[in-house]
């Protein structure tokens, strides 16, 4: 069974920094993409970037130049590095794996990220 823990969310001033953390434990096949999702009260959730095995990367027009996402592929993590934060950014991001070769799709538990004077 895969399990993904996300961690590193909190509270920040505009324009401030954060980087979130995803881990995934159990068996994850070599094809798969990696990914931050986010969900603000009373919207739908969204995609801010993604990952893929083979480095390929993926980004939300409102987060290109201010987000990086990253991998640690050794430890199964990934990371989204987050800058010059905005009150906008402040939502519950959720990390998501899909393992492209059975299908499968993986959702963490969610941490919530607030941006607030």
């Amino acid at each position: 069974q895969v399990q993904l823990v996300e961690s590193g969310g909190g509270l920040v001033q505009p324009g401030g920094s954060l980087r979130l953390s995803c881990a995934a434990s159990g068996r994850i096949s070599s094809f798969y993409v990696m990914g931050w999702y986010r969900q603000a009260p009373g919207n739908q959730r969204e995609l801010v970037a993604s990952i893929g095995s083979g480095g390929n990367t993926n980004y939300a027009d409102s987060v290109k130049g201010r987000f990086t996402i990253s991998r640690d592929s050794a430890k199964n993590t990934v990371y989204l590095q987050m800058y010059s934060l905005k009150s906008e950014d402040t939502a519950v991001y959720y990390c998501n794996l899909h393992l492209l070769l059975i299908g499968n799709i993986y959702w963490g538990q969610g941490t919530q990220v607030t941006v607030s004077s």
